[in-house]
């Protein structure tokens, strides 16, 4: 459950650093690289991701 909710909160936070026309469908069409916090918090949506994968794959199979 832990890991669930600091999967949404990491990918709120980068929808929160998109700027508000990654809401309503528009956005940019440049290309930026991630830099500092923006990239940490890319990092740790996709390992948090992996680790509710293999959670819930485990808890499916142990069961």
């Amino acid at each position: 459950m832990i890991v669930s909710v600091l999967l949404i909160i990491s990918v709120l936070l980068q929808q929160r650093g998109a700027g508000g026309s990654a809401i309503t469908g528009g956005g940019e069409t440049s290309y930026h690289t991630k830099r500092g916090m923006e990239k940490v918090i890319f990092i740790a949506t996709i390992f948090l991701a992996a680790i509710f994968l293999i959670t819930a794959l485990a808890n499916l199979f142990v069961k």
